[in-house]
């Protein structure tokens, strides 16, 4: 085994066990031997450089290679056990401290999402087939972190709880004009207006998103209501009564931190609500994973509260409310991931061995890091105004009781009609603009 490499995990595996087997059929056990056995075999002398000299990018890189294989356990278990030596933040040693020093110096060229920039990132992820993510998401598409209100939740209850959740913090009323900055397929957008009867646009970057979310409107019967735009916030010049953000902050970048907010503060009206959904982070502010910024998101970054905070209080809005929601994506990812997993045949039909597998270790790796690092979303309630919204948080839980009785009374395995909104009061028809 390449000494380097063999030196790097006697230092960070101490409990657990791992085998290790090299290219020349060398095999190494590490740990207490406590635990269940993860087995990894390295097919390539070349890749036992690279994991030595950069192993948070060529583990998955081989693994995506075929030149890496779990013959026991599996990519979850191995950083399981990995983490668990590791402890919460790598950053806590101080070996991993001064190459976060290191790595920060290089964010913000890895972080400068200009127009063109931010459209090539969000195609990169966004624009593979529709039929991937059908294979794995719920019925709604919804590509964010779930709510689960009960453990014994499946996927589609808890994005119906999701989307619940989010909107009755937004406190909607009739008629008003609402604005979804990165709508993904539209299932929030929809949501909204067809249970509070309201006028949405909804932007995205994605033309496979946009005309999935279009035809779903059309289908519906509410494309007088909701309206889907291929279109950069930073384009925007209409207000807006109430605006929703779920997982687009995270494509942001870190230095357009102060646009994103200043630009949202413009577009809000004064007696406005935004509520932005966000994965974040509990521990410093650090750099992107090298994997998930070279394969699966580029130009992409988990924040903590310390970077997000003063951008909103510069941009001279209000923070009414944070929740932070803990292990929820952790449950969201493991449906993913499982429901990959019993669908891998059919992905390979649409791509191929390598992104099977690229993608079996970004669930995994997502999943590992949500229930066993520092991840974790924030939901931040903003306003103009501290007198925009009740004093207290019963509006909250009084609208999610209304919506879910809503949607339980007019569920169409319940009767054969559609959702039925929870206003009466009838909006004008037309294309929505945000305009007051």
């Amino acid at each position: 085994m390449n000494m380097l490499l063999q030196h790097l995990i006697e230092k960070i595996i101490h409990t657990g066990n791992l085998t290790v087997t090299g290219p020349k059929g060398a095999t190494r056990t590490f740990g207490d031997g406590s635990g269940d056995k993860t087995h990894i075999v390295i097919h390539t002398s070349r890749a036992e450089r690279a994991i030595a000299l950069h192993p948070s990018l060529a583990i998955p890189e081989a693994f995506m290679e075929q030149e890496l294989d779990f013959v026991e356990g599996d990519v979850l278990s191995f950083l399981h056990l990995a983490y668990q030596n590791m402890g919460i933040s790598w950053t806590d040693s101080n070996w991993g401290k001064l190459l976060n020093t290191a790595r920060l110096a290089f964010r913000p060229l890895q972080q400068l999402n200009t127009h063109r920039r931010s459209k090539k990132n969000v195609e990169h992820h966004y624009d593979l087939s529709g039929e991937l993510y059908k294979l794995f998401l719920d019925e709604d598409m919804q590509y964010s972190c779930a709510y689960f209100e009960r453990p014994d939740m499946g996927l589609d209850e808890a994005q119906l709880a999701k989307k619940r959740h989010i909107a009755a913090k937004m406190n909607i009323r009739p008629g008003q004009n609402v604005l979804d900055i990165g709508c993904g397929w539209g299932g929030m957008a929809l949501y909204i207006a067809r249970a509070f009867e309201v006028h949405v646009l909804g932007v995205t970057l994605s033309s496979e998103q946009h005309q999935l979310a279009s035809e779903r409107a059309q289908a519906e019967g509410l494309e007088h209501n909701v309206h889907f735009e291929i279109r950069d916030y930073r384009d925007l010049s209409e207000r807006f009564d109430r605006i929703v953000s779920v997982g687009m902050f995270e494509h942001v970048g870190v230095t357009q931190y102060q646009t994103f907010f200043d630009k949202c503060a413009t577009l809000l009206k004064p007696d406005g609500v935004m509520l932005m959904h966000t994965i974040g982070r509990t521990a410093p502010p650090t750099t992107t994973n090298a994997f998930i910024r070279k394969h699966i998101f580029p130009g992409g970054y988990i924040p903590a509260l310390s970077e997000i905070m003063p951008a909103i209080e510069k941009a001279g809005l209000a923070i009414t409310d944070i929740e932070i929601l803990r292990l929820h994506y952790a449950e969201t990812l493991k449906h993913w991931r499982e429901r990959f997993l019993a669908n891998r045949d059919k992905v390979k039909e649409i791509y191929d061995e390598r992104f099977c597998r690229m993608w079996e270790f970004y669930l995994s790796g997502s999943e590992a890091s949500f229930r066993w690092q520092d991840l974790v979303n924030f939901q931040i309630q903003l306003t103009h105004k501290n007198d925009a919204l009740p004093i207290t948080r019963d509006y909250i839980f009084e609208c999610e009781k209304k919506l879910q009785a809503s949607e339980t009374a007019h569920d169409p395995k319940n009767l054969q009609d559609q959702p039925a909104p929870i206003k009466t009061s009838k909006p004008r028809r037309g294309k929505i603009t945000g305009k007051s």
